[in-house]
């Protein structure tokens, strides 16, 4: 999701630019339809996230990071903190690895990306809770363990939180997180 830029208090004329779809290092900035001063990028493909990072770092755009989600359950136990100093995620340390790679963040110090995420153990659904047939879901049926499930109070609060983080970087004229 982006913000649109140029100055406006939050909630004054602030606008969601969301944009669904796959994003990749070659369409990432074809997605967005005006210029913004805020990112909140919440996909899971780890070169996705790479590229929006590089992209935002080096324009100098707010950007915000939601980790990994899946697999966690206390949506009391999200934290916000620098990339640099984020633990317990596997998602957002391999984007820290790569950024570090390429030069668009430092070895030392922080990296000036906030990111959302949970230092909450990851939990896999139990097994006798899953369909292992294949057949296609309907209610009531058991859930299609693919990956580690997510919990929608996780990941509202994680979605909450990014947007809060991105109207407070826009609250501060020239300021990036």
């Amino acid at each position: 999701m982006s913000v649109p830029a140029h100055g406006h208090a939050p909630g004054e004329r602030a606008r969601a630019c969301r944009r669904e779809g796959r994003r990749s290092p070659d369409n990432w900035p074809g997605l967005l339809p005006i210029d913004v001063d805020a990112v909140i990028d919440a996909c899971d493909q780890v070169r996705a996230k790479t590229a929006i990072a590089a992209w935002a770092l080096a324009r100098g755009t707010a950007l915000v990071v939601a980790g990994a989600a899946g697999g966690k359950l206390e949506p009391q136990r999200v934290e916000v903190a620098d990339l640099a100093d984020v633990s317990h995620d596997p998602l957002l340390a391999r984007l820290r690895q790569r950024l570090r790679q390429a030069g668009a963040m430092p070895r030392q110090g922080p990296a000036g990306v906030r990111c959302v995420f949970s230092r909450e153990p990851v939990r896999r659904p139990a097994a006798e809770a899953c369909d292992t047939t294949g057949a296609p879901l309907q209610p009531g049926m058991p859930l299609a363990c693919h990956g580690y499930g997510s919990s929608v109070t996780v990941t509202a609060t994680f979605g909450m939180v990014a947007a809060a983080q991105a109207l407070a970087a826009m609250s501060v004229p020239g300021k990036t997180l």
